[in-house]
């Protein structure tokens, strides 16, 4: 436990890739990418938890002086960790991932392999630079010897003059590009990740032209590793008997930042236990969605990412996410958030019929909210907390 550690509280850019560059050759520090806008209390509380020995903005590098967390004091890295990534994920408490150099050499390598990227081909980075998703399209780059194109905020219009040029992004954003009338045939692979993309979208994407990767992953294996159900070279997949999720190989996390004891419990020898909630069919990962959004609903448990997939196959939907609510009656409420996609909008007796015909009639909502636009965290992802806090009612 020897290397130093650096926050970087920058926003995307050259310097930000230059410290990545010398993370990842052992020639400079290790580094833990702070978003700039991140509120002062939160940003302060991370850099507690991170305990780094610098921090590194626009104004330059000083020495952080640490709290009271531990009783403060330097807590240096690993020799091989490069990069840290603070994470909640779409709930819960925010960890932070610890990646070797190797795991995220391994991960780019084996992705430029799996889009068939040539030698030569760049990337556009439009993801936040202090997620997985972003940091990664960097190290695709360094991998592959390119310059990438940094991005400050996302424009669907540039990527028509994104000629060739690999691009890494969220659902909404390929929407939104989808809406904005982009030459989808113009980018080289779009790699989507982050969030579920109704079969819907896809299927318009690929009538546009183009060659969309839907991937499978998180902070803990470096982003994305099984492509359209099959994992990346050298990754392994399984799902135990509790249903989840399991992942092995080389692009796996050293361990969470100062917790040994989370750290364990996700880990069962060289297996990763997500979150997640899968099933292999036909030889194929299908994420069935997150174990800690199974809705208990008068007494039956139901999987909302399969609800929400039915859903989104409905001609009037979309953009579905669906969330449990408090219920007074049933303990929590199938609730079934919807951006209509098209007039008039899709009735809740008319989604409800359209689950029960698919599914148990458990899993039909009893609650519909129809909003223009689901909430999104930076990640990309949707703002569950957010959804199971709204207000509505119930069906009755």
């Amino acid at each position: 436990m020897d290397r130093r550690l650096h926050a970087l509280v920058l926003p995307p850019g050259r310097r930000l890739y230059g410290a990545l560059a010398a993370a990842l050759d052992g020639t400079g520090p290790a580094i833990c990418p702070v978003s700039p806008d991140l509120p002062g209390p939160a940003r302060d509380a991370l850099l507690e938890a991170l305990a780094p020995d610098a921090v590194e903005t626009g104004e330059g590098v000083r020495p952080y002086r640490p709290g009271s967390r531990d009783g403060g004091g330097r807590v240096p890295v690993a020799a091989g960790t490069a990069v840290l990534i603070a994470t909640s994920g779409s709930t819960g408490t925010p960890k932070i991932v610890e990646l070797s150099a190797a795991a995220l050499r391994h991960s780019a390598a084996a992705t430029l392999a799996r889009i068939g990227a040539a030698p030569g081909d760049r990337w556009l980075c439009w993801l936040p630079t202090d997620h997985i998703a972003g940091i990664m399209v960097l190290v695709r780059s360094l991998v592959a010897g390119t310059e990438p194109v940094i991005a400050p905020r996302f424009d669907p219009a540039a990527a028509g003059s994104a000629e060739g040029m690999h691009v890494a992004l969220v659902p909404t954003q390929l929407r939104r590009m989808i809406d904005a009338g982009v030459d989808l045939s113009k980018p080289g692979a779009l790699v989507l990740g982050g969030a579920a993309a109704s079969p819907a979208l896809l299927a318009e994407a690929r009538a546009r032209g183009a060659r969309v990767f839907t991937t499978y992953g998180m902070s803990e294996t470096c982003g994305g590793c099984v492509y359209d159900g099959v994992p990346l070279d050298g990754t392994r997949v399984a799902v135990g008997p509790d249903g989840r999720i399991r992942l092995a190989g080389p692009s796996l996390f050293t361990g969470y930042r100062r917790d040994p004891g989370l750290t364990a419990s996700v880990r069962e020898g060289e297996w990763f236990v997500t979150s997640d909630l899968g099933a292999m069919e036909g030889g194929l990962l299908r994420v069935r969605g997150r174990a800690d959004d199974v809705i208990n609903t008068g007494g039956e448990k139901v999987v909302a990412g399969e609800v929400a997939a039915v859903l989104a196959r409905h001609p009037g939907v979309r953009d579905v996410v669906v969330v449990g609510r408090p219920d007074p009656e049933w303990g929590e409420r199938v609730t079934a958030v919807v951006v209509p996609g098209g007039t008039p909008a899709p009735s809740l007796d008319e989604l409800r019929a359209w689950v029960r015909e698919r599914m148990p009639a458990c899993a039909a909502p009893r609650e519909l909210e129809l909003r223009p636009a689901i909430p999104l965290l930076a990640s990309g992802k949707p703002d569950r907390g957010l959804l199971r806090r709204a207000g509505g009612s119930p069906a009755s």
